[in-house]
């Protein structure tokens, strides 16, 4: 998944994350808000109610006219009086005035209230399930009221319900009864729907659900435009110029007035790569002298020994000429010396052919050449220097590989340079074996010289690394070869054993294609 996608799916999680617990929280609020004004309005109510009760307690009842609403209660002392008129009152105590208010406001639908009792004298005070158990637990005195708020058909509703202690006004009723001053005769119940309030509170969640939906969309593709422009966009551009480095050139940032992180990032990246082309060509500058270097020190070892190939031939020919000059007509000496100088001058020619070729810098050029013969020119090179050396050549390739021969020529005679300087005057063997396997060229050069001792055998692949005397080596020979051999896309490995001489192994691609010229 792209960075992007990443950082949009970390950031819609965020809101998710805080949009739901704001919605647990407010509806849990909205919730704990309404069920606090419920009971404060119960409670609001129940003192009403008990002032209503205690007026009417206090005038030993109301007597209003008899009527079909008004019908005698069979539980009081009077239940009726007449007046001097002839009209008939019929008494009303709290309890009786208290169902009548909760008549009327039941039918408004505002709230139901009513006096019940464990020991209801009258049978339509009988409590219901939850009133029974609040009064039980408000006769124990622990508690001074009850809420609960259940379901019911026409949706929730709070119950509440608060204690009713006998008080003076009281005892003209229900002191006959066994009551006394400060006993709860039972409680006030009331029940108010609180359905209105959940409507409001889904309204509200409903609201709270469809803007922070909106606002996660909003906020998310504002997010996925800005990281585009800002980021993504950029990150691409600048990934596309490393994908393209270094075959194309860095071109210079351009960044906008204000510098973010990311030009700083393009900055950064544009300094290490000119840095980098810079060491680059150092490099290439280096490596190039150096290879020139210990080409000219081989040649100069070489040049040094075959100059006195080059003399004794030349010696005898300066004979030859002078012999002829004292005695130019005297046909038996040009017959004789005529073939001398012939043969004198084509070995001179070989020598000096040989050297130009091994002095020749160009460029790496891969073509089509008969490596057993590149092989056996070079140790014919380094002939002059094996007076005590046994040379053996088991050569089996038989066929032109594609091959630089200038870098496998400078890697022989090297490595070749180095067994005939590790035999010394002592002399030895050198063995030289060659064959394809496995799509690869092998070159196994051994000597049976003294060896590489193992705590240098990984050194000497190392630049200006040497363990011979001053002037007699530079230490850059085999690192050269190890960088020749690895430029042909081959690998060049040593092996060796104290006292038993070394190995050095060449091995090349067989199956290279060479390029072809225009």
């Amino acid at each position: 998944m792209k960075l992007q996608g990443k950082f949009i799916i970390a950031n819609g999680a965020i809101l998710l994350f805080s949009y739901g617990f704001l919605f647990i929280y407010s509806s849990q609020k909205q919730h704990d808000l309404i069920y606090a004004q419920a009971t404060q309005q119960a409670r609001m109510l129940h003192k009403q109610i008990l002032l209503t009760r205690k007026w009417v307690a206090d005038h030993h009842g109301l007597f209003v006219l008899q009527s079909d609403r008004a019908r005698p209660n069979p539980f009081l002392n009077t239940p009726v009086i007449h007046s001097a008129s002839g009209q008939v009152y019929v008494q009303r105590n709290p309890a009786m005035v208290t169902r009548e208010l909760s008549e009327y406001a039941a039918r408004d639908g505002w709230c139901m209230f009513r006096v019940t009792s464990l020991k209801p004298i009258n049978p339509a005070n009988t409590p219901d399930e939850f009133e029974r158990a609040s009064l039980l637990r408000l006769e124990k005195g622990d508690e001074k009221e009850v809420v609960s708020v259940e379901n019911s058909q026409e949706g929730r509703i709070l119950r509440y319900i608060a204690p009713l202690e006998i008080e003076e006004s009281c005892l003209n009723c229900h002191a006959q009864h066994g009551y006394a001053l400060g006993d709860i005769r039972g409680g006030l119940s009331i029940t108010i729907p609180i359905k209105w309030a959940d409507n409001i509170i889904h309204e509200n969640n409903r609201a709270i659900i469809t803007y922070g939906l909106l606002s996660i969309a909003m906020v998310t593709a504002m997010l996925f435009w800005l990281f585009s422009t800002l980021v993504s966009r950029p990150l691409a551009q600048l990934t596309s110029t490393m994908d393209r480095y270094p075959d194309q050139p860095v071109p210079t940032p351009k960044h906008k007035l204000v510098k973010d992180e990311i030009d700083s990032i393009s900055d950064t990246f544009y300094d290490l790569c000119h840095r980098l082309d810079t060491s680059r060509e150092t490099l290439d500058t280096t490596k190039k002298q150096a290879f020139q270097n210990e080409k000219m020190a081989a040649l100069g070892l070489l040049t040094s020994g075959i100059a006195h190939e080059v003399n004794n031939p030349l010696g005898g020919l300066l004979n030859c000429v002078k012999a002829l000059q004292k005695e130019p007509d005297n046909p038996q000496l040009v017959e004789r010396y005529l073939p001398l100088i012939d043969k004198g001058l084509r070995r001179i020619e070989h020598s000096m052919h040989q050297l130009l070729n091994f002095g020749r810098n160009t460029p790496l050029d891969l073509k089509k050449i008969d490596v057993d013969k590149v092989i056996r020119e070079c140790f014919e090179l380094l002939s002059y220097r094996m007076q005590k050396i046994d040379l053996q050549l088991d050569l089996y390739l038989n066929e032109c590989y594609c091959i630089d021969v200038e870098a496998l020529r400078q890697t022989i005679v090297n490595i070749g340079l180095n067994a005939i300087q590790a035999l010394g005057d002592k002399g030895g063997t050198i063995r030289v074996r060659t064959g394809a396997r496995d799509n690869c060229i092998k070159i196994r050069i051994e000597d049976t010289g003294p060896g590489i001792p193992p705590e240098i055998l990984d050194k000497i692949f190392d630049p200006f690394f040497t363990t011979k005397d001053i002037g007699v080596g530079t230490g850059l020979g085999l690192a050269v070869s190890y960088a020749q051999v690895e430029k042909m896309g081959g690998t060049l490995i040593v092996g060796s054993k104290v006292g038993q001489g070394a190995t050095f192994t060449i091995t090349l691609p067989a199956k290279q294609k060479c390029p072809l010229k225009a």
